[in-house]
């Protein structure tokens, strides 16, 4: 099953959308979770935050695995090729935040000491626990997630958003389920 010329396939907007509800569920539980200071222990929203970064790492990696061999479908016809090229470079950061996030949330959890734990398995540590010059993972994880990661869903939504109400084209709708 490919990428057709007018949208994503039923497999892409499954991993796409899944990602979209992943990160409201992991934005939500890094709202709610105590802040986690030195002698922080970690309980069940820590535990809940850690478990999804890892499962939206494994699913970015099934979504870029999938993209490898599914090219995008073409852009829309009459697009300006500075929204092409914008559209891809925040598609791009947005799979790199996707990769680095879950990872430097799993270096500072092993630094911190925390068990990642997904389906039950505890995953191997990245870092010794207080490792030295470990303790900066958390910090910029937090400024990715925040800055980084937040407005460049805003945009890519802003954008969506603009096509469908303002363009009136189909670019939306590419992506959207059972289109």
């Amino acid at each position: 099953m490919s990428n057709t010329t007018t949208g994503y396939t039923g497999t892409a907007k499954a991993l796409h959308w899944t990602i979209v509800a992943l990160l409201i569920v992991q934005f939500i539980a890094a709202w709610t979770m105590p802040d986690i200071k030195r002698d922080t222990k970690p309980d069940t929203l820590i535990n809940l935050h850690i478990s999804v970064g890892v499962l939206i790492l494994f699913v970015a990696v099934l979504r870029l695995t999938w993209r490898a061999g599914h090219p995008e479908p073409p852009p829309e016809d009459g697009l300006p090729p500075r929204q092409v090229q914008s559209a891809r470079a925040v598609h791009w950061l947005l799979y790199a935040l996707l990769f680095v996030l879950p990872v430097l949330g799993w270096l500072n959890a092993s630094w911190r000491g925390f068990p990642v734990i997904m389906f039950g398995l505890e995953l191997p540590k990245l870092l010794a626990t207080r490792a030295p010059g470990g303790g900066w993972t958390g910090d910029v994880h937090a400024l990715l997630a925040t800055y980084g990661l937040l407005t460049l869903v805003g945009l890519h939504v802003a954008a969506a958003l603009y096509h469908y109400f303002i363009r009136r084209d189909g670019v939306l709708q590419r992506m959207l389920p059972g289109r």
